[in-house]
């Protein structure tokens, strides 16, 4: 080779190496707006961290929520910049949707929980036995109920105990007829249990965890942490399935026990 050709090679070799980190900027770049655009307008992944909506969700679950179901609100952007108010594109979730929202009292918590009552809806639960508009919501017991998960917030593994029974809202239907989703019921006694007539306001749905006897939610409206009637601009989407679950009930470093704790029979469940 010459000396004007190793020269030339020399010389051109900076600019294909900048080009080439030009390149990966630009490929890592669109993969990060594809990435917030995805997460901000259509799916969002969350993970269950208490056990307030057993047996429909247990606590490690991984789920993707669409954000796309019920319009967005600023609550559906990164940082949820307060640039509007309202939703945009709103429509109104159903009643037996399992929805994530921001918690009333502080809108930097996340809350997941199923709406159980629309505007303008008498919500009250007598004996246990949940009434909408003053008309029972049918349910059917389906036996006892035990499982043994890890609690995150608490950092320990609890035992839930209790009573299964398929709850059906009517206006849940999978074409065939009515579609039942499940709740946990471990007494008929206490005040979650036997609460005064809600009546839900309007811009706001009425919540509840599928958990009855162990759930925060809108039976609880009166102290500084409770949750009460949610507005509509906290909705942030629709759970809609399952991509992965693990229950944690080993220590990290237990390697050989990995492939155990995830919950195999889970892993892409639809959520109802």
């Amino acid at each position: 080779m010459s000396n004007d050709q190793q020269n030339l090679n020399q010389q051109s070799n900076p600019t294909t190496s900048k080009n080439e980190f030009l390149d990966i900027i630009k490929t890592v770049f669109w993969a990060v707006v594809i990435v917030l655009l995805f997460r901000t307008f259509l799916f969002e992944p969350f993970n269950i961290p208490s056990g307030s909506m057993i047996p429909t969700l247990l606590n490690g679950d991984y789920i993707f929520v669409s954000k796309y179901n019920y319009g967005y609100s600023h609550y559906s952007f990164p940082f949820s910049p307060n640039v509007f108010e309202g939703r945009i594109w709103s429509a109104t979730p159903k009643r037996g949707d399992v929805v994530v929202f921001r918690f009333t009292k502080n809108t930097s918590i996340d809350y997941i929980k199923r709406v159980v009552g629309l505007p303008g809806d008498h919500v009250q639960v007598k004996d246990s036995i949940l009434y909408i508009n003053e008309q029972p919501i049918k349910r059917i017991p389906q036996g006892s109920y035990s499982i043994s998960v890890y609690n995150y917030e608490r950092q320990a593994s609890e035992t839930n105990i209790g009573n299964r029974f398929d709850e059906y809202f009517p206006e849940t239907t999978n074409g065939s007829g009515e579609t039942p989703h499940q709740i946990l019921q471990t007494t008929t006694r206490g005040y979650a249990n036997n609460t005064i007539e809600y009546v839900v306001p309007q811009g706001y749905f009425f919540a509840m965890g599928d958990n009855r006897d162990n759930s925060s939610d809108s039976r609880f409206n009166e102290g500084d942490l409770d949750l009460g009637f949610v507005p509509m601009e906290n909705l942030v989407g629709e759970a809609q399935f399952i991509f992965y679950s693990y229950d944690h009930q080993y220590s990290v470093w237990q390697f050989w026990h990995w492939p155990d704790q995830i919950r195999w029979n889970r892993l892409f469940k639809g959520i109802k």
